[in-house]
Parts: structure tokens; sequence; C-alpha cells
């Protein structure tokens, strides 16, 4: 962890790409979320219309998601598993401070078995 905040002492700069794949791979991990609410790829990056958006306030970052939750699941605690997966990960993968995570549950999948 020492390396990480000496790296950011000398301009070491996170992609935002970076953060969205760890907002992503933190966010499928949990239990109870089918899906993000669309698609992340480049074009949705450049519009800012994607279901992973990060803002940055200085050196902290904000990051808003939508998810879609499998039906059956309480959808308040998935988001607020969500909420925390996210952060943890995405702080521990890229030393970047992240001050909140929103989530917002855009619907609910129920699938035949």
């Amino acid at each position: 962890m020492d390396s990480v905040r000496e790296s950011a002492r000398c301009g070491l700069k996170i992609s935002d790409d970076v953060i969205i794949s760890a907002a992503r791979l933190a966010a499928l991990d949990v239990k109870g979320v089918a899906s993000l609410d669309g698609d992340v790829n480049m074009l949705s990056k450049l519009r800012r219309n994607g279901p992973i958006s990060i803002e940055h306030i200085g050196d902290v970052a904000s990051i808003d998601l939508r998810i879609i939750v499998r039906g059956g699941e309480k959808a308040c605690a998935v988001a607020q598993e969500v909420q925390s997966a996210v952060k943890e990960n995405v702080q521990s993968m890229t030393g970047v401070t992240v001050a909140v995570v929103n989530v917002s549950v855009s619907g609910v999948v129920f699938e035949n078995k």
C-alpha cells in the first residue's frame, strides 16, 4: 500500500477505464446482481451514458452505477452490498479514494428455472 501512495505523490494517474473495470467486476460479483443496466463500452464512456460513471473531485472519486437485480432478492440489501463492494474493490485495486458510490436499481429480472 505504501508503494501506491508513493506513486500517487509522484503524479501517477489512474484511468477512468481502470476504475470502471474494477467497479464493474465488484458489482457483478455481488449475489443478487443480475447485470448492469447497459453495456460498458468505449462509446458509452465517451458519451457518459453507460451504467457506470466516474466523477473526480480533487483526488477523490464519486461513482454512479445502475444495476438490475435478480427476482426474489431484496433490492435495498443488494444495493448496499454493491456500494461497499465497489468502494472496497476500487480503493484496494487502484489506490483512488472513493467518497461515495451511488447505486440505482433500474429493474428486476425474473428467471425461469
